[in-house]
Protein backbone atom coordinates (compact mmCIF):
# COMPACT_ATOMS: atom_id res chain seq x y z
CA UNK A 1 0.00 0.00 0.00
CA UNK A 2 1.31 3.44 -0.90
CA UNK A 3 1.30 6.47 1.40
CA UNK A 4 -2.20 7.20 0.14
CA UNK A 5 -4.20 3.97 0.02
CA UNK A 6 -6.62 3.40 -2.84
CA UNK A 7 -9.94 1.59 -2.62
CA UNK A 8 -12.09 0.33 -5.47
CA UNK A 9 -15.76 -0.46 -4.83
CA UNK A 10 -17.32 -2.83 -7.35
CA UNK A 11 -20.92 -3.94 -7.91
CA UNK A 12 -22.73 -5.03 -11.04
CA UNK A 13 -24.31 -1.76 -12.20
CA UNK A 14 -22.18 0.80 -10.30
CA UNK A 15 -25.39 2.70 -9.70
CA UNK A 16 -26.21 2.08 -6.04
CA UNK A 17 -24.09 0.19 -3.52
CA UNK A 18 -20.65 0.96 -4.94
CA UNK A 19 -21.57 4.61 -5.51
CA UNK A 20 -22.86 5.00 -1.95
CA UNK A 21 -19.76 3.27 -0.56
CA UNK A 22 -17.43 5.50 -2.57
CA UNK A 23 -19.34 8.58 -1.41
CA UNK A 24 -19.17 7.51 2.24
CA UNK A 25 -15.43 6.88 2.01
CA UNK A 26 -14.81 10.25 0.34
CA UNK A 27 -16.95 11.92 3.01
CA UNK A 28 -15.28 10.16 5.96
CA UNK A 29 -11.68 10.04 4.73
CA UNK A 30 -11.42 13.32 2.87
CA UNK A 31 -8.41 13.29 0.59
CA UNK A 32 -6.46 10.74 2.67
CA UNK A 33 -7.73 7.85 0.52
CA UNK A 34 -8.03 7.56 -3.24
CA UNK A 35 -11.56 6.33 -3.97
CA UNK A 36 -12.81 4.58 -7.09
CA UNK A 37 -15.97 2.73 -8.06
CA UNK A 38 -16.91 0.63 -11.05
CA UNK A 39 -19.33 -2.01 -12.27
CA UNK A 40 -19.07 -5.21 -14.25
CA UNK A 41 -22.13 -4.13 -16.30
CA UNK A 42 -22.62 -0.41 -15.57
CA UNK A 43 -26.05 1.19 -15.71
CA UNK A 44 -26.84 4.35 -17.65
CA UNK A 45 -27.28 6.44 -14.51
CA UNK A 46 -27.07 6.45 -10.73
CA UNK A 47 -30.07 4.92 -8.93
CA UNK A 48 -32.27 7.95 -8.08
CA UNK A 49 -33.35 6.36 -4.78
CA UNK A 50 -29.68 5.98 -3.79
CA UNK A 51 -29.19 9.66 -4.68
CA UNK A 52 -32.10 10.60 -2.42
CA UNK A 53 -30.92 8.40 0.47
CA UNK A 54 -27.45 9.94 0.35
CA UNK A 55 -28.89 13.45 0.04
CA UNK A 56 -30.71 12.85 3.33
CA UNK A 57 -27.34 12.55 5.10
CA UNK A 58 -25.87 15.57 3.32
CA UNK A 59 -23.90 13.75 0.62
CA UNK A 60 -24.50 14.64 -3.03
CA UNK A 61 -23.74 11.90 -5.57
CA UNK A 62 -25.53 13.47 -8.54
CA UNK A 63 -22.19 14.24 -10.21
CA UNK A 64 -21.19 10.56 -10.35
CA UNK A 65 -21.55 8.37 -13.43
CA UNK A 66 -21.50 4.56 -13.54
CA UNK A 67 -18.19 3.31 -14.94
CA UNK A 68 -17.04 -0.01 -16.35
CA UNK A 69 -14.56 -2.02 -14.32
CA UNK A 70 -11.23 -2.13 -16.14
CA UNK A 71 -8.01 -4.00 -15.51
CA UNK A 72 -6.13 -0.71 -15.05
CA UNK A 73 -8.56 0.55 -12.40
CA UNK A 74 -8.29 -2.67 -10.43
CA UNK A 75 -4.52 -2.86 -10.86
CA UNK A 76 -4.13 0.67 -9.48
CA UNK A 77 -6.17 -0.12 -6.34
CA UNK A 78 -4.82 -1.46 -3.04
CA UNK A 79 -8.17 -2.75 -1.77
CA UNK A 80 -11.04 -4.07 -3.88
CA UNK A 81 -14.44 -4.29 -2.22
CA UNK A 82 -17.06 -6.31 -4.09
CA UNK A 83 -20.78 -6.09 -3.43
CA UNK A 84 -22.96 -8.76 -4.92
CA UNK A 85 -21.34 -9.18 -8.29
CA UNK A 86 -20.30 -12.78 -7.70
CA UNK A 87 -18.48 -14.37 -10.62
CA UNK A 88 -18.91 -11.19 -12.68
CA UNK A 89 -16.23 -9.53 -10.52
CA UNK A 90 -12.84 -10.71 -11.72
CA UNK A 91 -10.04 -11.49 -9.28
CA UNK A 92 -6.82 -9.54 -9.58
CA UNK A 93 -3.81 -11.27 -8.01
CA UNK A 94 -2.05 -9.55 -5.14
CA UNK A 95 -4.95 -7.34 -4.13
CA UNK A 96 -6.68 -7.22 -0.78
CA UNK A 97 -10.32 -8.24 -1.22
CA UNK A 98 -13.43 -7.75 0.86
CA UNK A 99 -16.86 -8.97 -0.18
CA UNK A 100 -19.72 -7.12 1.49
CA UNK A 101 -23.09 -8.88 1.55
CA UNK A 102 -25.55 -6.04 0.99
CA UNK A 103 -29.10 -5.83 -0.33
CA UNK A 104 -29.23 -4.58 -3.91
CA UNK A 105 -31.01 -1.21 -3.76
CA UNK A 106 -32.22 -1.46 -7.38
CA UNK A 107 -35.99 -1.20 -7.46
CA UNK A 108 -36.24 -0.99 -3.67
CA UNK A 109 -38.28 1.62 -1.77
CA UNK A 110 -36.51 4.45 0.00
CA UNK A 111 -36.79 2.85 3.46
CA UNK A 112 -34.86 -0.22 2.24
CA UNK A 113 -32.24 1.94 0.51
CA UNK A 114 -31.80 3.92 3.72
CA UNK A 115 -30.94 0.69 5.53
CA UNK A 116 -28.48 -0.27 2.77
CA UNK A 117 -26.94 3.21 3.04
CA UNK A 118 -26.51 2.83 6.80
CA UNK A 119 -25.09 -0.71 6.44
CA UNK A 120 -22.59 0.62 3.91
CA UNK A 121 -21.53 3.41 6.28
CA UNK A 122 -20.82 0.80 8.98
CA UNK A 123 -18.70 -1.25 6.55
CA UNK A 124 -16.85 1.82 5.26
CA UNK A 125 -16.07 2.99 8.79
CA UNK A 126 -14.59 -0.41 9.57
CA UNK A 127 -12.60 -0.43 6.34
CA UNK A 128 -11.27 3.06 6.96
CA UNK A 129 -9.95 2.02 10.37
CA UNK A 130 -7.77 -0.60 8.64
CA UNK A 131 -6.38 1.87 6.10
CA UNK A 132 -4.95 4.42 8.49
CA UNK A 133 -1.42 3.93 9.78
Amino acid sequence: MTDKPSVLFVCVHNAGRSQMAAAWLRHLAGDSVEVRSAGSAPADRINPTAVEAMREVGIDITDQTPARLTWDTAEASDVIVTMGCGDACPVFPGKRYEDWKLTDPAGQPLDVVRQVRDDIKTHVTGLLSTLKP
